[in-house]
């Protein structure tokens, strides 16, 4: 008994010895597998955190130049005197890549800032705060080489033959606008001239447009177009007036079915369904959008396929639809339209924003008068293959002012300050020992003419959505819904003008995110 006990006892032994062995042997098995991949993560944490530390220390970096510019070399006599009027996408772009070690650089233009045009319409409902969008023109001028001088001012006539700019200033001491003409004015002279100055509003000639309508080009027009926005919820909120007084008051019109209007319509029934359904929900209901457009549909220059889907979303959004439908006459409370069957109707509004296409401005007016012989064509200058002002000396143009061939479009306006600037740093580095050469007439000897690439065209039609028509190699690519939003955010944010704009309109829309839009009326 005692022996079966003990040879019973040695069995366990040795089984719990050989169990022990095993997990010994698998313990180091699996320590084995984990050295292993140890150094792998090891690895790829230690590269996180290389890349997180190298854009904290690059943006650092950014941040850093940004606040502290180097120390600028004086104007240069010897060198030639470049003047660029305006500071839009145009001149802008020709700002920020021209090397100033090449010419003399002079800046003119009524505001002293650059706009980044296509967030403009989330503006005015506060999805982004205006200053987000605003460049400093003279963080750019600050950043250059050689000194940049600006004048605040607008330029008013060209002599073209002694090449002087008479220039006036617009502002008085109180920093009050004052009418044209009764500025403070002043000349000055250049070589070269860039023209860039965009284009204004084009009303058709329609009454009451100007009296009555916002227009959505400048920052001012954002302004005034939520000031206006709040003060039609505001009265409509009053209990003394007729219900179809409050019906009128809530009224939005939009007239223009371009990427402007459809933008400004989308970002209004966003403001309308996320934010006034929460502080007025007695008048959310109430309110109505309505977007007017004279051609059969809206979006013609996008994809058919595009237009049928912004249409149905707009459709479910509830904003009405007018097409083939004129705006014949705007008064303080209605405007009167020309319906497709050829009749009038009368249509009260609180708000009506005017979002069509522009004609040019005054000062490109005389410049085309000057060379009446080769400027035949009223809606701007008309240049040649290498920006040239055709008629003129000395004198290039670019963007909506000059009539290239291509749509007026910020992309467009961009590639061209991109390829003349290109091309005169070429020039000048080549003729550095000739400072008389005649850049004018060697752009076109040993240069290759301006040619437009198209990247596409982007729109934001509300409730999270956008559409996309994007070329790829020799045919287009469409898209919409809400992956193409983000891809819409992404493709904004890639092309700000700086880290400072980047930032602050990436901080808006999470601040939109999260408390919702300013309802406050300045």
């Amino acid at each position: 008994m005692f022996s079966a006990a003990r040879t019973s006892m040695r069995a366990s032994r040795a089984a719990i010895s050989a169990a022990a062995q095993r997990m010994g042997m698998s313990t180091f098995g699996n320590s084995a597998a984990q050295k292993t991949r140890t150094p792998r993560l090891r690895k790829l944490k230690r590269a996180a955190y290389g890349v997180a530390l190298g854009g904290a220390a690059y943006t650092g970096w950014l941040m850093y130049r940004n606040r502290n510019p180097a120390t600028q070399e004086p104007f240069d006599p010897s060198k030639k005197t470049l003047v660029l009027l305006g500071t839009g996408w145009g001149s802008t772009t020709v700002l920020k890549n021209l090397d100033t070690e090449n010419f003399n650089v002079v800046v003119v233009s009524p505001r002293n800032y650059f706009l980044f045009t296509p967030l403009l319409p989330s503006c005015t409902v506060g999805t982004i705060e205006n200053r987000s969008i605003m460049e400093p023109v003279r963080l750019l001028m600050r950043h250059k080489n050689r000194e940049v001088k600006f004048y605040e001012a607008e330029c008013t006539d060209i002599d073209a033959a002694s090449k002087q700019l008479t220039l006036e200033r617009r502002v008085d001491a109180d920093g009050n606008q004052v009418a044209a003409g009764e500025g403070e004015k002043t000349r000055i002279s250049y070589d070269y001239l860039v023209v860039g100055v965009g284009g204004t509003v084009n009303t058709f000639g329609t009454p009451g447009v100007e009296q009555h309508a916002c227009f959505l080009k400048e920052m001012g027009d954002a302004r005034k177009i939520r000031r206006r926005l709040m003060d039609s919820v505001e009265s409509a909120s009053f209990d003394d007036i007729s219900e179809a007084e409050r019906d009128r008051l809530l009224h939005m019109v939009v007239v223009g079915g371009g990427p402007t209007g459809i933008e400004y319509a989308g970002e209004l029934h966003d403001f309308l369904v996320d934010d006034l359904t929460q502080w007025y929900p007695e008048l959310a209901d109430r309110v109505r959008i309505t977007l007017v457009e004279a051609l059969p549909n809206v979006l013609p220059a996008f994809d058919k396929k595009l237009i049928d889907y912004t249409q149905s979303t707009f459709k479910e959004n509830r904003i009405t639809i007018l097409t083939r439908t004129m705006v014949k006459e705007v008064g303080e409370k209605s405007f009167v339209v020309q319906n497709p069957d050829g009749s009038r109707s009368e249509i009260p509004y609180g708000l009506l924003v005017w979002a069509t296409g522009i004609k040019s401005q005054p000062v490109v007016d005389k410049i085309r008068a000057q060379f009446a012989a080769a400027q035949t064509n009223h809606r701007g200058l008309l240049v040649d293959e290498f920006l040239r002002v055709k008629g003129a000396n000395d004198v290039w143009a670019l963007g909506d002012c000059a009539l290239s061939g291509y749509a007026p479009l910020a992309q467009v306006a961009a590639q061209q300050g991109k390829w003349l600037s290109r091309n005169l740093n070429r020039l000048a580095a080549q003729n550095a020992d000739t400072p008389d050469a005649d850049l004018f007439a060697l752009i076109e000897n040993k240069c290759r003419p301006f040619k437009y690439s198209s990247q596409g065209s982007l729109a934001y039609i509300g409730s999270e959505k956008a559409i996309a028509d994007l070329p790829f190699f020799n045919r287009n690519i469409t898209a919409g819904g809400i992956a193409t939003f983000w891809f819409w955010k992404s493709a904004y944010l890639s092309e700000l003008f700086s880290l400072r704009n980047t930032t602050l309109v990436a901080s808006d829309w999470i601040k939109r995110f999260f408390f919702g839009r300013d309802i406050s009326r300045e």
